[in-house]
């Protein structure tokens, strides 16, 4: 929490405003900013300063996992997230790659399950990194990189946290993820759970002690409509305990997460929260 609220107040207090092209709102931006969460030690980063969505962001990791494209599968798992980047995205409706209602295109979870090269073979990043691991192997590429520039003209948006690099050290598992663009109060209170989760549910599947999850943000903003919300409402609040996260154990394989698994198997214990803020979300 600290983190979190430390940077909220350096854009508040350092911020610059910009235009952002996608929204026409401005944004109060800075640049740079790096979390840590303590997997190893259980502390689960969930903000504590208002009621944040759990389900949601858990929901979210796991169409990633499974490689959705389609609001519709999202919203049967527990999210309605990308609703509005399909059936609201202005430049998406008119897209002749969009297939029709709540089709998202080739975002996320499609390009690690099914990366297309050149010549037209499909690359499983993620069962790749999976079988590594599994195995005891690192070979300093063990990465998952949602980025793909040429097929951003097939989706409804480009990857804001796009890359995650897993590394086994002696047995400890640690993650590297890398957000190029943060909607501080919304998207990012989702991305810290994701990069939680991603990183404990990784070392579980694969038969290791879980290490900590480094996060870098790049280009990090409050946007204009949410700024009195943060500065006048959350930032006066004091922050509470941090939850834990306990997942269910009988999650062992990558088919597990592919077929049964639902955000039921992971349980927030002792959050504890203030009121709900109700922040604008951009399309």
């Amino acid at each position: 929490m600290k983190q979190y609220l430390d940077l909220c107040q350096r854009i508040v207090d350092q911020g610059k405003w910009v235009v952002n092209d996608r929204t026409g709102e401005r944004c109060l931006t800075v640049i740079n900013a790096d979390f840590t969460y303590d997997v190893d030690e259980g502390k689960y980063p969930l903000v504590t300063t208002r009621k944040s969505p759990i389900k949601l962001a858990i929901a979210e990791l796991l169409g990633y996992i499974r490689g959705y494209s389609n609001a519709a599968d999202f919203r049967k798992l527990g999210t309605r997230s990308w609703d509005a980047n399909a059936n609201e995205n202005v430049a998406w409706l008119k897209n002749p790659h969009r297939k029709g209602t709540d089709d998202c295109g080739r975002i996320y979870g499609v390009q690690a399950r099914s990366w297309q090269t050149p010549d037209g073979i499909s690359i499983d990043q993620l069962e790749k990194v999976v079988n590594n691991l599994k195995n005891g192997i690192d070979d300093r590429g063990e990465i998952i990189t949602f980025y793909n520039p040429g097929e951003f003209h097939m989706g409804c948006l480009r990857p804001c946290m796009h890359s995650h690099q897993f590394s086994l050290l002696d047995g400890e598992l640690f993650l590297n993820s890398t957000s190029r663009s943060v909607d501080v109060p919304l998207g990012l209170v989702a991305n810290m759970q994701q990069v939680y989760v991603f990183l404990a549910i990784m070392a579980q599947i694969t038969g290791h002690k879980p290490g900590k999850g480094f996060h870098k943000l790049v280009n990090c903003h409050i946007y204009e409509n949410q700024f009195d919300l943060m500065k006048d409402v959350q930032l006066k609040r004091e922050p509470l305990e941090q939850p834990k996260l306990i997942i269910n154990p009988d999650i062992k394989t990558l088919k597990d997460l592919e077929t049964w698994v639902t955000v039921d198997d992971f349980v927030v214990e002792g959050y504890e929260y203030y009121d709900p803020i109700e922040y604008p979300f951009s399309v």
